[in-house]
């Protein structure tokens, strides 16, 4: 695949196995598209992401494009045969899809058309699912709609692990799949299958109010798999009554008892350093 005038989109942890796979199969990958650097923390201070971090390592060139147009101008004046995404975050137009002969082709942490969307390994362990699993396909102008190039499912115990555990055996699976599906595809030995849209469900962005637990009312079951879903990011957490004044507290680690209670294992106030239970 060395002829093979290639671009890769991606932003976090979840998208390095997959460029770094790439890089040692030795495709001409003629550039890195990637979100702007963000302010980052207390200190706000201005933090690139992952994928560019790796890039750079490489010395591969970056693109950090702020919307749309300026995507649309990158990728035509790259003019890529093959477009591989990994968690970019952004609905690519039409305009853009056109542009690569083999198209722009998505490793996606779920089996499609299960969990289309922002959260798809969040929502396999809040669920209590037992199993997942990563789904290759060709993007098109809809959310994770286009049809499938190849799947590799992933069974529990690893279900029953926390997200990062989970995300990091998946971007492994997806990184190998991708690799070993290419070829084919380039090859015209696979036909893209398209999904069962009446199967299809969604997900959505996890916001910090999504993550707040209410010990005295929530399922322990459910608060548990949360626990696990949605830490570090956006962290689960709580109110407390410290001396009369309620008091933000995440919960970063908790497990179930014998008798099914939540027994909290490591928590941390606000503006105070975790501490184990």
């Amino acid at each position: 695949m060395e002829n093979l005038k290639t671009i890769f989109l991606g932003n976090p942890e979840f998208a390095l196995p997959s460029l770094e796979a790439l890089i040692k199969e030795n495709y001409q990958i003629a550039g890195i598209i990637t979100s702007p650097d963000k302010p980052v923390g207390r200190k706000q201070i201005l933090t690139p992401p992952p994928v560019k971090v790796l890039a750079k390592k490489y010395n591969l060139p970056v693109y950090q494009p702020k919307d749309k147009n300026e995507l649309l101008e990158i990728v035509k004046k790259l003019q890529p045969d093959l477009a591989v995404v990994v968690a970019y975050g952004m609905l690519l137009p039409k305009e853009v899809l056109d542009i690569p002969k083999y198209g722009f082709i998505n490793v996606h942490p779920s089996l499609l058309p299960k969990y289309r969307g922002a959260a798809p390994i969040q929502a396999a362990i809040l669920n209590g699912d037992e199993k997942t699993g990563v789904s290759l396909f060709l993007i098109d102008k809809k959310m994770d709609n286009g049809p499938i190039l190849a799947r590799r499912e992933l069974k529990s115990p690893i279900l029953n692990s926390k997200f990062l555990i989970l995300s990091n055996e998946l971007a492994k699976i997806g990184a190998d799949l991708l690799i070993e599906t290419l070829p084919k595809y380039i090859n015209g030995e696979i036909t893209p299958l398209p999904q069962n849209n009446s199967q299809a469900t969604y997900t959505k962005k996890i916001k910090t109010e999504d993550a707040f637990i209410d010990l005295a009312k929530d399922n322990p079951i459910e608060m548990e798999r949360k626990i696990r879903a949605l830490n570090p990011e956006p962290g689960t957490w709580t109110l407390q009554q410290v001396q009369g004044k309620p008091m933000r507290m995440k919960i970063l680690e908790a497990e179930l008892t014998a008798d099914w209670k939540l027994k909290l294992k490591k928590i941390q106030y606000e503006g105070k350093k975790p501490v184990e239970v």
